[in-house]
């Protein structure tokens, strides 16, 4: 399976995710835990070869060491150990090879199902079911029908296991006058890093946790222009989004104020671990005005301060 095979028109709030599932030990039984992540996410998937169980001498238990993969070194991570789960070893376990982060990392898993096409609206708060893990790994639960498929936060699983990345700007980056930013993430964590990156650049941010929630934002900013007789620009300089978010995507987001008489005249950055060359088309096609990979989150304020001094005002 390849990515560019699955073929999703950008901009209508869809995604389609790859469930895959850990068989665990509990008690003397097995039970099978669900699990998805974006397809835009994987390359591929392969068969892990025999003799892949790691060494004693690599950082995190997780790590199993690397494989040849055509002209790639492919690092191999066994998400049942980073779950702390007990997998019941089976034979011709697949492993799920993604792209993102700008790293190719492949995911030993017990079993891989289907493909499902889902609404973001259709994603739900984690709420007890983050309790059942040790880490915070989980985004959102979709009730698939016969039973509930969690989103798997695999960037959090990189960067645990990656070490620090580096999340402050430069101490050159700050605009010579405060701009005012919205900028929506569903993660806390990198809202915290955000929120902090940007008032050091001399911004005013208003942090949001999806996109609807910055759509309701744009709403208001709308009207009061509409009622006052101005452009948006009086209220808001820039919208910074990311991509994968609960409610409405980044995309969907995007397409929405772009295709807004009024709101089109803001300038819209997506921020995002899924943007990298072979995706770039998919903000494109909705009008972003630039996009950055995540985790550069050193580089983002300084991109969006030049975005917002190139912007017309008019």
């Amino acid at each position: 399976m390849s990515k560019q095979d699955i073929l999703l028109e950008t901009g209508t709030n869809e995604l389609e995710i790859i469930e895959f599932f850990i068989r665990e030990q509990v008690d003397g039984k097995v039970e099978t835990h669900y699990f998805g992540v974006n397809v835009a996410k994987v390359l591929e998937v392969v068969e892990a070869p025999e003799g892949l169980d790691g060494s004693e001498a690599a950082e995190h238990s997780s790590f199993l060491g690397t494989i040849p993969l055509r002209d790639l070194i492919l690092p191999v991570v066994d998400l049942s150990v980073w779950l702390e789960m007990d997998r019941e070893r089976e034979e011709n376990e697949p492993i799920i090879v993604t792209e993102f982060n700008s790293a190719v990392t492949g995911f030993l898993v017990s079993g891989v199902t289907m493909i499902h096409r889902i609404n973001w609206r259709d994603v739900q708060s984690p709420n007890s079911f983050v309790q059942n893990f040790e880490t915070n790994c989980i985004t959102g639960t979709v009730d698939i029908g016969d039973h509930i498929t969690l989103m798997l936060d695999l960037e959090l699983v990189l960067s645990e296991l990656g070490g620090t990345v580096e999340t402050e700007q430069a101490d050159d980056v700050r605009a010579d006058r405060q701009y005012r930013a919205l900028v929506a993430d569903d993660s806390t964590s990198v809202r915290n890093v955000l929120q902090q990156n940007f008032e050091k650049a001399n911004f005013l941010p208003t942090l949001v946790g999806d996109g609807q929630e910055a759509w309701n934002f744009l709403e208001k900013i709308r009207e009061r222009a509409q009622a006052e007789g101005k452009s948006p620009l009086e209220y808001l300089d820039v919208v910074v989004s990311d991509v994968e978010m609960p409610q409405m995507d980044g995309y969907t987001l995007t397409r929405k104020i772009k295709e807004d008489p009024i709101l089109s005249k803001l300038p819209v950055c997506l921020f995002s671990s899924l943007i990298s060359k072979g995706i770039m088309h998919k903000g494109e096609a909705v009008k972003a005005d630039d996009q950055v990979t995540k985790p550069e989150f050193n580089t983002l304020t300084g991109r969006v301060i030049k975005l917002i001094e190139s912007w017309p005002r008019s």
